[in-house]
């Protein structure tokens, strides 16, 4: 199989140089291309990653690859999109909504940004929750004359929430969801980040727009497509979403109100078996199973489980019935928040829409 050619806008930032990471030695595609702010414009990678003093700004794990190191960094605002199979925007929401349709004219954009999230014809796409969701693209492209379209992956904290209600909802059927979450520092970022004395020793009640983000975002993912539009779940999803002094790893608590009564037993294995021989198997970034156990009654916790399967499982314990909750079921989950939640979750998108035909 060939490789596609593909560009990382936004390469300089933590979710880009995530993307860079990913994509090192990816079988399907290959790294051409690079984009970020008119700052670093004009220089090779190493050079707009290598502060006055020195410093090199890698943050992303193990060692930059030279052959990306001596990619040139083009201007977001005046990169081209010939010869690409898809670009990969990892840039903030508010750049993202001026350049994502700007690539979208030609090419597929896989981003990691909200802009785009709550569009109508703009699916949010978990491959194995929402593959289906995927035929939306066609609607996005007709309807606003691309070639190419836009689809964003949820908010990190959406994603392992959608993974565990997805298997529940199809089997029991679902009423209602209370979430709290204790975040990673690393789904602030680094700009502004989360400053140290804020962190240390803390914990913050509160993440602003986050809580609305995985509301609507969790209703969306697990909707139908009826025609061209996606109907909504309708689930009632009340969130509290907070950040705590860990750095990478999202942990949320889920007390979970099911439309038919279920044994812990019957959940269990609804959460186990689920997305086995589905459209995401054997994807290249695709783990060995979706969603692992732990019987430990300690586990799940974020530096111990954050990392199964690469990042891309989510771990669940704690599963106990919930007596508050009419059929009510409750348990604790980790879910990696820069991999399956940001590059490497955009990655699997990629190699879905791949598989469909609709990339490349």
């Amino acid at each position: 199989m060939d490789k596609l050619d593909v560009a990382v806008v936004g390469a300089t930032g933590l979710a880009g140089q995530q993307f860079l990471a990913s994509l090192v030695d990816h079988p399907w595609f290959r790294v051409v291309r690079l984009a970020a702010s008119e700052r670093s414009a004009g220089k090779t990678l190493r050079e707009a990653l290598t502060d006055r003093a020195g410093a090199f700004h890698w943050y992303a794990g193990g060692t930059l690859a030279p052959a990306l190191a001596s990619l040139p960094v083009e201007d977001a605002a005046a990169m081209a999109t010939d010869g690409l199979a898809c670009v990969f925007s990892a840039v903030e929401s508010e750049p993202a909504k001026s350049l994502e349709p700007l690539y979208a004219r030609e090419v597929p954009v896989i981003s990691t940004a909200s802009a785009f999230r709550y569009e109508p014809d703009v699916p949010i796409l978990i491959p194995p929750v929402n593959a289906a969701h995927a035929g939306l693209l066609e609607v996005q492209r007709r309807r606003r004359g691309w070639k190419g379209y836009v689809t964003p992956i949820p908010n990190c904290t959406t994603t392992g929430l959608a993974i565990v209600l997805a298997p529940l909802a199809e089997a029991f059927g679902l009423r209602a969801v209370a979430m709290t979450s204790m975040q990673a520092c690393s789904g602030a970022g680094r700009s502004p980040g989360v400053a140290a004395l804020d962190i240390v020793d803390n914990v913050i009640p509160f993440i602003s727009g986050e809580e609305e983000k995985v509301e609507r975002e969790t209703a969306k993912i697990l909707g139908r497509l009826a025609g061209e539009a996606i109907v909504p779940h309708g689930a009632r999803v009340s969130c509290t979403c907070t950040r705590v002094p860990v750095l990478e790893g999202h942990t949320e608590t889920a007390f979970i109100g099911l439309e038919r009564k279920a044994s812990l037993g019957d959940v269990r294995a609804a959460l186990e078996g689920f997305g086995r021989g589905g459209p995401a198997s054997g994807l290249p970034s695709a783990p060995e199973r979706w969603i692992q156990f732990q019987d430990d009654p300690y586990r799940p916790q974020p530096r111990l489980d954050r990392d199964a399967g690469g990042g891309m499982i989510t771990t669940v314990g704690r599963l106990r019935e919930d007596p508050v909750l009419e059929n009510g079921v409750k348990l604790v989950l980790v879910s990696h928040n820069t991999k399956m939640g940001a590059a490497r979750g955009a990655i699997l998108v990629a190699e879905l829409l791949r598989e469909r035909g609709q990339l490349g």
